[in-house]
C-alpha cells in the first residue's frame, strides 16, 4: 500500500478550546484550515483538529492518503482487511473509506480527486 501523505484526526470535546490550546499555547503552525477544521503541523507529520466527521468525538484516527482509493482496497480485501464504510464522496470533496485496525482504530483511506483545492496550486 502506498501512502502519499497522513496525519493524526482529532475530534475534541471543546473545539475553539483545543484549537487555542495547539495553535497558541503550544505554537503549532497550521498547515491549513478548512470549514470543517485546522491542519498544524507536527515535524513531519500532520495532526488535524476536525468538528466533523465518523470518529466520534474523543477518538483518534488515523488519516492515510494513497494514490488509488479502488486499487488500495483491491490490494487490502485481497489481504483479509474488511472495510468499515464503503468508500464516498464526502461534502468536503474527498473520496473516502473506512477500514480499522486490530484495537477497532478508525482508519480512513483518503484519495484527492483531481480539482480539489488540496491538490490546486494557489500560487499567483
Amino acid at each position: 500500500m502506498e501512502i502519499l501523505s497522513s496525519r493524526i484526526l482529532v475530534r475534541p470535546r471543546d473545539w475553539e478550546t483545543s484549537r487555542r490550546f495547539y495553535a497558541e499555547t503550544l505554537g503549532l503552525a497550521v498547515a491549513r484550515e478548512f470549514p470543517g477544521g485546522v491542519v498544524f503541523f507536527l515535524g513531519t507529520g500532520y495532526m488535524e483538529l476536525s468538528k466533523a466527521g465518523a470518529v466520534a468525538i474523543g477518538e483518534d484516527a488515523l488519516w492515510l492518503q494513497v494514490r488509488s482509493l479502488p486499487d488500495t482496497l483491491t490490494e487490502l480485501r485481497g489481504r483479509g482487511v474488511t472495510v468499515t464504510r464503503e468508500p464516498q464522496r464526502e461534502p468536503w470533496g474527498l473520496d473516502e473509506c473506512w477500514i480499522a485496525d486490530p484495537d477497532g482504530r478508525a482508519i480512513v483511506l483518503v484519495e484527492i480527486p483531481p480539482g480539489h483545492p488540496i491538490r490546486t496550486d494557489l500560487r499567483e
